[in-house]
């Protein structure tokens, strides 16, 4: 094996490896996790929260056991992947050995390593955006029209993992007629591949069509409740702390695709970047939306360090430039990793609050980071619901209602009933609530903000109701979440609940 290929395998094992070291096991998986798991048990060509690409993953790690172990490993992969594809793309540009490490070490203790410790469609966003780079240098350097095919598998699948990526293509789209590499649109295989793309986002357009566009709702929904407390000079200062460690690599990309001659073809990634970059600003996106536009400058800006450090005074750097990767990357491990218990965290919480970390979605600070407290409390969850469950005779007639879709996957995930099949009028849940259910009794999960501890509203519709269990984990996002026992159904109660949910979509 190759010395280039050794040093690649060593930085692809290290991923892995962090990935597995830096979560603490006091925590449990994070809120959308569950979801994402769950859509396995719900496959189709589309969901409110996602398109189906996740769901995919899911079924196969379904079928795989469900472990915690491979929940894990597919967003390492995709974390993987993407450091190949930079290195790949670094040999492409003419980089040697030092440009390979360089950009490998930058994409390696980034943000993108944070990123891929949760199962979400983030980790395949980032690389999907990187692959459609990498193809379009390709096609530009090589004028292959296989290339451009590939840009469109990327794209496509891209799509159908996070329609994010709809941001990328808005952002190229300018930034190609403004530079030479506009004669692409001469060029009828573009068009061809277009009409792949479309064929193989078809059936979750359909999906769209015939669902009314719930994720449409959904994102108008986001921009009322989350998207609101977005500030825009959060966004840019966020840009800067995502990849702290290697931010000169990033200069030095911009200045290389200005300036530097033998990048010139590819000055339309620039400007795409700012394109791209102004359109989050403008609709107050989430600062992590944008990561998947930085892989592609480590290469260029690795390739153009190595060039200018190559020889003469400035060759002494060259180690200097690693040292500070590594050392800044440290330190933000340090603190952007659940590798503490919630205890340690809490006690060095001024650290994370001066960084900003402890400022949720709702626009205040808090003991713990969100998506750290939001890996609390989930299987002391399933355990109450458990016992609860499993001194009920009539489980055929029951059912699991939870008040958000963490709760209700959760559930499914860690209960020892594998028919449980908790629900929600949440997210995904909405679509699979058993309507048709004949519910004699319910087991009520109430999110922490709900203060009707005697349950006023359901106590006429049923003979009894118990409080049963309540999450006493102050770290937990979900803390002092309630759980009750709703026994003896005096109605129909589904009938109900579909009453209900058609109120709240007529208020949106």
């Amino acid at each position: 094996m190759k010395k280039r290929s050794l040093i690649l395998l060593g930085f692809i094992i290290a991923k892995f490896i962090l990935q597995y070291l830096l979560i603490s096991p006091a925590y449990d998986l994070q809120r959308d996790e569950y979801l994402h798991l769950d859509q396995a048990n719900h496959l189709a060509w589309g969901y409110i929260s996602v398109p189906p690409v996740t769901s995919w993953i899911s079924f196969i790690i379904k079928l795989l056991g469900n472990g915690v172990f491979l929940v894990k490993f597919f967003p390492a992969l995709f974390g993987a992947l993407t450091i190949i594809v930079v290195w790949k793309t670094i040999e492409e540009l003419k980089g040697s050995l030092y440009a390979l490490v360089l950009g490998a070490l930058a994409i390696l203790v980034s943000v993108i390593l944070r990123i891929n410790i949760l199962f979400q469609p983030n980790s395949l966003d980032i690389f999907f955006w990187t692959l459609t780079y990498f193809t379009l240098i390709k096609y530009f350097n090589t004028n292959n029209s296989k290339w451009i095919y590939m840009t469109a598998i990327a794209v496509a699948f891209g799509i159908l993992s996070k329609y994010n990526i709809i941001f990328l293509l808005a952002g190229l789209l300018p930034a190609l007629l403004l530079t030479p590499q506009r004669k692409i649109f001469s060029d009828k295989n573009l068009y061809i591949s277009i009409g792949i793309v479309l064929i193989i986002i078809l059936p979750n357009i359909l999906w769209q069509v015939r669902n009314d566009f719930p994720t449409l709702r959904q994102l108008q929904e986001l921009a009322r409740t989350q998207l609101v407390n977005v500030k825009r000079m959060d966004f840019v200062k966020e840009q800067f702390m995502f990849f702290l460690s290697s931010f000169f690599i990033i200069i030095a990309a911009f200045i290389a695709l200005l300036f530097y001659k033998p990048f010139k073809k590819f000055r339309f990634i620039f400007f795409g970047f700012i394109f791209t970059v102004g359109l989050f600003i403008y609709f107050k996106a989430k600062a992590y939306y944008a990561i998947g536009l930085y892989p592609i400058l480590m290469a260029f800006g690795s390739v153009y360090l190595e060039k200018i450090l190559c020889n003469g005074k400035w060759r002494y750097l060259r180690p200097a430039l690693i040292v500070i990767i590594i050392g800044v990357g440290l330190l933000f491990i340090r603190v952007a990793f659940p590798y503490r218990s919630p205890v340690e965290i809490a006690s060095h919480r001024q650290v994370y609050k001066k960084l900003g970390m402890l400022r949720w979605e709702d626009g205040k600070d808090h003991i713990l980071p969100q998506d750290f407290a939001d890996m609390l409390g989930w299987s002391d969850l399933a355990r109450d619901v458990d016992s609860v469950y499993s001194k009920i005779d009539d489980k055929a007639h029951t059912l699991v209602f939870c008040d958000n879709y963490g709760q209700a996957g959760a559930i499914n995930y860690y209960s020892k009933f594998k028919n449980i099949d908790a629900v929600s009028a949440n997210a995904d849940y909405i679509n699979w609530i058993p309507f048709d259910k004949k519910i004699k009794n319910v087991i009520l999960v109430q999110d922490p903000d709900d203060d009707d501890t005697a349950r006023t509203k359901e106590k006429p519709l049923f003979d009894t109701i118990y409080r049963v269990g309540v999450n006493e984990n102050i770290y937990s996002r979900e803390y002092g979440r309630k759980v009750y026992l709703l026994k003896g159904a005096k109605t129909d109660i589904m009938k109900i609940i579909a009453g209900e949910i058609a109120k709240k979509k007529n208020s949106q």
